[in-house]
């Protein structure tokens, strides 16, 4: 995972993991898998862009609205 986007882990352990990730505008995750399932809190109303193997498409984040993604998906996320 080589990306822009800048992640603060604050939990790692072999149950959970809990990261912050801050985004600049174009920032990105760069290409990862979960090893876990997890759960997104949005802190801030916007878009990002999802691209995986199978395509790209655009997300509507709600500002503390959670989400829900099983592990194993193949992705990058792009502010």
């Amino acid at each position: 995972m080589t990306g822009t986007a800048k992640p603060t882990v604050f939990i790692d352990n072999d149950r959970v993991v809990v990261t912050e990730w801050r985004f600049a505008p174009g920032a990105n995750t760069g290409w990862h898998v979960h090893g876990h399932d997890y759960v997104v809190v949005p802190l801030m109303d916007g878009k990002v862009r999802l691209e995986t193997p199978a395509g790209t498409a655009d997300a509507e984040m709600k500002k503390g609205v959670p989400y829900f993604r099983h592990k194993g998906v193949e992705h990058d996320v792009i502010n």
